[in-house]
């Protein structure tokens, strides 16, 4: 005959807490800061230094319906994708010079103590000497923005794979350019993918910067040009609209590019450290 009691692990086990899953916080976090902006930009109460929240989406989505924010986004996105790619190439075939010779080693050492520290912006005046005002100057110091911390961490996540995983690979008789992309490319997948983070973000702030700069020169350019000419305008809704955009733009490439590729190759592969 029961007593009405509960069993002592129902009676006494917690209920478990609701949990978010990482989109979900991320969310959260999004709308709080989204809050914050809007309370902040009210209590101050200047929309030339700092407009509400609302009033800059009210200014993206006028300058998306009036076709300019498209337009100025589509021309970045093509120089940043032109330099983003060649970037990649060429330190791709540093990398793997550097893996499969001594002298390569030396070289990519070499040349990434020289040119990794010395800002993208800074090239500029040398772009504009040797290309002129116009996308092949944007695209030069773009692939300096990439170039360098992509062929470093790929070359350290190179040097990570384990040794006996590079015997066996040369047991089978991997060698040369069959060697980098078969074995190590795949074992240092994780460190890559890093590494096009980092060149992507580095490619983004170059970018703008360099848009300002040429904009400024050539009237004409994306986004920096965008946020150039609102800012000489006093359009201050409109320079956080562009900005806004970079920053959505930057979101959208990690969600659906990064988070992608990571969850298809590094996650499903349990690489994750």
């Amino acid at each position: 005959m029961s007593d009405g009691t509960l069993p002592v692990s129902a009676a006494t086990s917690p209920a478990r807490p609701m949990s978010l899953s990482p989109r979900a916080r991320q969310a959260v976090i999004l709308v709080a800061l989204a809050a914050i902006w809007e309370i902040y930009a009210r209590w101050l109460g200047n929309s030339l230094l700092l407009p509400t929240f609302f009033e800059t989406l009210t200014a993206l989505w006028t300058a998306t319906l009036n076709g300019e924010l498209p337009d100025r986004t589509l021309a970045s996105l093509s120089v940043l994708l032109s330099g983003y790619a060649i970037g990649i190439v060429l330190a791709a075939a540093i990398t793997a010079l550097a893996v499969l010779n001594r002298w390569g080693e030396s070289l990519l050492s070499l040349l990434t103590s020289m040119f990794n520290p010395l800002p993208a912006i800074a090239l500029l005046p040398i772009a504009l000497l040797w290309f002129g005002i116009g996308a092949s100057s944007v695209i030069f110091v773009i692939v300096h923005a990439v170039l360098w911390p992509l062929a470093l961490a790929c070359h350290a996540g190179f040097r990570a794979v384990p040794p006996t995983l590079r015997m066996a690979g040369r047991n089978i008789g991997l060698s040369g350019p069959s060697y980098v992309f078969a074995l190590l490319v795949p074992a240092a997948l994780p460190s890559i993918l890093s590494g096009l983070r980092l060149g992507w973000a580095f490619a983004w702030r170059t970018l703008i910067a360099a848009e300002m700069v040429f904009g400024a020169s050539a009237r004409s350019g994306g986004l920096g040009w965008f946020i150039f000419t609102n800012r000489a305008q006093l359009e201050t809704a409109n320079v956080f609209a562009g900005l806004l955009a970079v920053i959505l733009i930057g979101l959208a490439v990690e969600i659906f590019v990064f988070a992608t590729l990571t969850r298809l190759t590094v996650q499903r592969w349990g690489m994750e450290g």
